[in-house]
């Protein structure tokens, strides 16, 4: 490639570049809505963050995690759904604060997120926690995926 079209490529690449980045614009969910941030049951998380809604159990929204965490220093979880969505927003009941993360769901996106939380270890009495998703859809309507585990060996004990 001569010198010419490497010039012209990257000045249409920065040209292109400002409207790629606003189709993937973001809302900052923990200034807009810091109730859900700060809630310590998964409920009032929800609640803080969509408000008072009744999901629907859905076999579309898949949470999956290892049933035993060795560590819940790094707990890896993955999110996946086919319904159309404007957010996809995660919580636990391990922590004090319930909240994990929401994506903002840009327009024919495909859902299919893999990452790793820090998970306080579950009690010695063999109790489970839970990891939940909300998938909100593009329909208006709220969708639940749930996935129970134990962890081992606390991440946010120390």
């Amino acid at each position: 490639m001569n010198r010419r079209n490497f010039i012209g490529f990257g000045v249409l690449a920065m040209a292109t570049l400002p409207a790629t980045l606003s189709a993937f614009s973001s809302i900052d969910f923990r200034a807009t809505k810091p109730d859900a941030w700060k809630a310590k049951t998964v409920a009032d998380a929800i609640k803080g963050l969509y408000g008072d809604i009744k999901p629907e159990a859905s076999d579309k929204v898949k949470v999956k995690a290892p049933k035993v965490a060795a560590n819940g220093g790094a707990v890896p979880v993955s999110v996946k759904t086919d319904i159309p969505a404007k957010t996809v927003a995660v919580f636990q009941d391990m922590n004090p604060e319930s909240a994990v993360a929401v994506f903002n769901i840009p327009d024919g996106a495909i859902v299919d997120y893999g990452f790793k939380i820090k998970l306080k270890a579950t009690d010695e009495n063999g109790g489970n926690g839970t990891v939940t998703a909300i998938v909100e859809g593009k329909d208006g309507k709220f969708y639940k995926g749930t996935v129970s585990l134990n962890v081992a060996k606390g991440g946010c004990e120390g």
